[in-house]
């Protein structure tokens, strides 16, 4: 009942005023202005107080600026020359090996699966190859009969041989008649001779010196027919020389064609080999791609997918391939022991050794690929476990050491704060190395002797004067 008699006045006071508004314009300017005087009041009584609050706050933080602020500061140490690193890393098997076919055919028979262990020279596997076969015996037969041309032609150059022997025996005889001929005849010319001059001086019979004549042309006719027999046997010779030059570049041809197809006999022979598949060392078999009766293609480009036949690990000795850090490389050298540890066996550690290093830093990491052997005689280690190496190395010049809150890292990058002689704040960027948690190793950009703020905060600007409280220093090497 109240709240509907208010709710009526109140409708009648807004509609009297409204009247009185409407027939007076100088009333509703005066009301205008009540209402902006009274709304500007209390903005001031809000406002007002924050700005005094403001003022009261900038007051304060120029009174705190010039309040000498109190700092703890310590001293860097030394590091140990002693060190140890530690560096993640993978086992890997000293030779790992996939196994292809040299050779086409099936799969005949399988004799290991994962897991076995095998002996160098092991047959693994057997391939059935017929045209490998049948290509060694063609191969072998045609090497056959290049072995018979060749001794076909031998004897043939060695009849030759013989023949121009004879003819050489011949010649040497017809030589000797025709020296002897060549003898008699000139016997018989001055014989001739002689008998024609006395038959000029009537001493002997015309008969008698016909005689003569007589005699010495029989000789010459018997000079000429040996010279005729000596060239006809020359010539024989001449054509033997000829025929057995020829007879021995058919032998060397056939020599060569009978190498050649001793050379296709030993590869196909090599071919029909590999259908016998071994282990190139001894180790363990880790996985295997094919099963009795799949195709195989030599190489293992085939259709089936059988790219490869086995893969085979050798884990007698294992290797660790890590990466140095710059820092440390100095300290790393061939020979030097390591201590590998295995999450899964903290109880069993295992002595590493470094046999070789890749002797140059690589250019994006700046670090040395270092690789490590570790015997694994008894089968523990296997290949793909990941593993921890333990260097301990000594450092020529070894680092400082500054707490983990003296550091002050900003887009200035990192930073100490440390008080100088006149108790003034000065910022020194530093290079880091190792963190050890609660300490940092600082390899450059810092002297032993620096007093360092911890815990340093904004307020403290470079130049600020401060005050030094105390000198601490809490360490864990």
């Amino acid at each position: 009942m109240d709240t509907q008699e208010n709710t009526k006045i109140q409708d009648s006071d807004l509609t009297s005023i409204t009247a009185k508004t409407q027939k007076s314009p100088l009333t509703f300017i005066t009301i205008i202005a009540t209402t902006t005087l009274i709304v500007s009041g209390l903005l001031a009584l809000g406002i007002i107080p924050r700005i005094q609050q403001q003022s009261e706050l900038n007051a304060f933080a120029k009174s705190t600026t010039k309040k000498v602020s109190g700092v703890n500061v310590v001293k860097p140490k030394l590091a140990a020359n002693f060190t140890e690193l530690v560096l993640p890393s993978s086992i890997q098997a000293s030779q790992e090996t996939t196994i292809y076919a040299r050779t086409s055919g099936y799969l005949q028979k399988r004799l290991v699966d994962i897991g076995d262990r095998v002996n160098r020279g092991q047959l693994l596997a057997v391939i059935d190859a017929p045209e490998i076969d049948q290509d060694v015996e063609e191969a072998g037969a045609e090497l056959a009969k290049a072995k018979a041309n060749i001794a076909q032609v031998q004897a043939d150059l060695a009849q030759k041989q013989s023949n121009l022997s004879q003819t050489k025996a011949n010649l040497k005889a017809r030589q000797a008649e025709l020296t002897e001929a060549l003898t008699n005849l000139k016997l018989a010319r001055q014989s001739w001779q002689r008998w024609q001059l006395l038959q000029k001086q009537g001493a002997v019979a015309t008969q008698a010196a016909d005689e003569r004549e007589t005699a010495f042309n029989a000789s010459q006719a018997n000079v000429d027919t040996l010279i005729a027999r000596v060239s006809s046997d020359q010539e024989s010779i001449n054509t033997a020389l000829a025929a057995i030059n020829s007879q021995k570049a058919n032998i060397n041809a056939f020599v060569a064609s009978k190498n050649a197809a001793q050379s296709n006999l030993q590869r196909i022979t090599v071919l029909q080999s590999f259908k016998q598949i071994v282990a190139p060392f001894s180790g363990v078999i880790t996985a295997r791609n094919v099963d009795t009766g799949a195709l195989i293609s030599a190489g293992g480009n085939n259709n089936s997918g059988n790219s490869w036949l086995f893969k085979v690990a050798q884990t007698d000795n294992l290797r660790i391939r890590i990466n140095v850090p710059q820092a440390f490389v100095q300290s790393i050298h061939p020979g030097q022991t390591a201590l590998v540890s295995v999450r899964e066996l903290p109880k069993k550690p295992f002595s590493g050794k470094v046999i070789r290093t890749a002797d140059a830093l690589d250019a994006t990491s700046n670090t040395l690929l270092t690789e490590i052997e570790v015997q694994n005689s008894q089968n523990v280690l296997r290949p793909g476990m990941y593993a921890e190496v333990t260097f301990k190395t000594e450092r020529a010049n070894p680092p400082l050491l500054v707490p983990a809150n003296t550091l002050v890292i900003n887009a200035d990058g990192i930073q100490v704060a440390t008080v100088t002689k006149e108790n003034k704040v000065k910022y020194k960027k530093v290079e880091l190395g190792r963190d050890y948690g609660t300490e940092v190793e600082v390899v450059s950009g810092l002297s032993p002797n620096v007093s360092l703020i911890t815990n340093p905060t904004d307020v403290l600007q470079d130049g600020k004067s401060v005050q030094v409280l105390a000198s601490k220093h809490k360490s864990k090497n």
